[in-house]
């Protein structure tokens, strides 16, 4: 069973910046270089929606509101997966979680990662 903690969400400015950090485990001798990551969000109310994803060959791909703001990435060595955001908005504002499938690829969509984090809180105040 894959567990993903994710860690560095927070309260920051508009215009501020933060990078979100989650683990997969187990850790130490497991690898997960060849699933894909991914980053997602979701308001209260609303139905989670796709941030940016990663694929086991180091391919991105970002929904339109974070494009040019948003950077994920990935440390295979240390089985984690970042989210650098930059320029953040109020409208950023969400509960971030991060995910991961065994499959190389994944589409920016929820259903298709299997494993899910708790998620970590980012709020941007204008």
């Amino acid at each position: 069973q894959v567990q993903l903690v994710e860690s560095g969400g927070g309260s920051v400015q508009a215009g501020g910046s933060l990078r979100l950090s989650c683990a997969a485990s187990p850790g130490s001798g497991y690898t997960y270089s060849g699933y894909s990551r991914g980053w997602f969000r979701q308001v209260p109310g609303q139905e989670r929606e796709g941030v940016a994803t990663i694929d086991s060959a180091g391919t991105t791909s970002y929904a339109d509101p974070v494009k040019g703001r948003f950077s994920i990435s990935r440390d295979n060595a240390k089985n984690t997966l970042y989210l650098q955001m930059n320029s953040l908005k109020p409208e950023d504002t969400a509960m971030y979680y991060c995910a991961a499938d065994p499959r190389w690829w994944s589409r920016l969509r929820e259903s298709d990662f299997r494993y899910w984090g708790q998620g970590t809180q980012v709020t941007v105040s204008s």
